[in-house]
């Protein structure tokens, strides 16, 4: 029965030891991993604070939200910002003999560095005077240069070029198809800078101005609003670039108003006269 009994506590000695040699074994895993919770811990404690939204914060999230659902603005928009500070306003005076003077206006655009300006030579064709006033308000009288009667384009200068001009960008009129945005802006019955939208109706129109006898071919058809004071002003597509220069407008009565149909010259055949390259 001793025996037995030693036996017992014998084993369970050899148990016990067996348990502590394991227990020494894992102590320093064990003491890492309590030593990293506790780091952990202190570290939330001392120095990691919650994030709590204050009232500024959160209206500029929502300022932030709205502005990006805000809508890009029109292609219209960016078209008369590119193409506004290249606007000329033409005024002209033509003295008669014995007879009071006629005055006329109309526009033009700035087409390069030069100051050179491009208009409808029916707008200064005959004029004894011809005034331009540039975007940046500076006023001068000017002298065609250049024309091509036949296409009804005239090119003049400034006597007084500002300092700064900003020509306009020229584009091509052979990449554009029906149904295409169409800008013209211009200075209709002396409004200046007025912007009119709608879109080519046509290509390779033939076009009789009122006051001539010559047909000009190869002419833009747009449905963008064309009135008496349009004449010489650029018409572009959505990019703002100028493909045109507008001439005229078909009209089945003896009034001077624009019923939907307006022409422009396609600006490779307008700047032809300059000795431009092609675009």
């Amino acid at each position: 029965m001793n025996e037995s009994s030693d036996s017992k506590h014998e084993l369970w000695r050899e148990r016990i030891k067996g348990l502590l040699t394991r227990l020494r074994r894992g102590l320093p895993f064990i003491s890492g991993v309590f030593a990293a919770i506790l780091a952990f811990l202190l570290y939330n404690l001392l120095f990691v604070r919650p994030n709590q939204l204050s009232l500024e914060d959160v209206e500029i999230s929502v300022a932030s939200a709205m502005a990006s659902a805000t809508p890009e603005p029109p292609y219209s928009s960016l078209v008369y910002q590119a193409i506004q500070p290249s606007l000329v306003l033409i005024q002209v005076e033509q003295k008669h003999e014995k007879a009071e003077s006629d005055f006329g206006l109309g526009s033009g655009v700035v087409v390069d560095a030069f100051g050179n300006i491009l208009t409808s030579l029916h707008v200064v064709d005959g004029a004894s005077t011809i005034k331009v006033t540039f975007a940046d308000g500076t006023e001068s009288e000017a002298e065609i240069v250049s024309s091509q009667p036949e296409v009804d384009i005239a090119v003049i200068q400034a006597y007084d070029t500002p300092l700064f001009v900003v020509p306009a960008v020229l584009g091509n009129p052979n990449a554009m198809h029906v149904g295409d945005e169409a800008f013209v802006v211009g200075n209709p019955f002396g409004l200046y800078s007025s912007m009119s939208a709608g879109v080519i109706s046509g290509f390779d129109r033939v076009f009789t101005p009122p006051d001539g006898d010559k047909e000009i071919h190869g002419m833009i058809q747009i449905d963008a609003a064309v009135n008496p004071g349009n004449s010489g002003g650029p018409l572009l597509n959505r990019d703002g670039h100028v493909v045109g220069i507008v001439t005229g407008i078909i009209n089945p009565t003896d009034e001077s108003f624009f019923v939907g149909i307006g022409f422009a010259v396609p600006i490779l055949t307008a700047v032809r006269g300059m000795g431009s390259p092609p675009y």
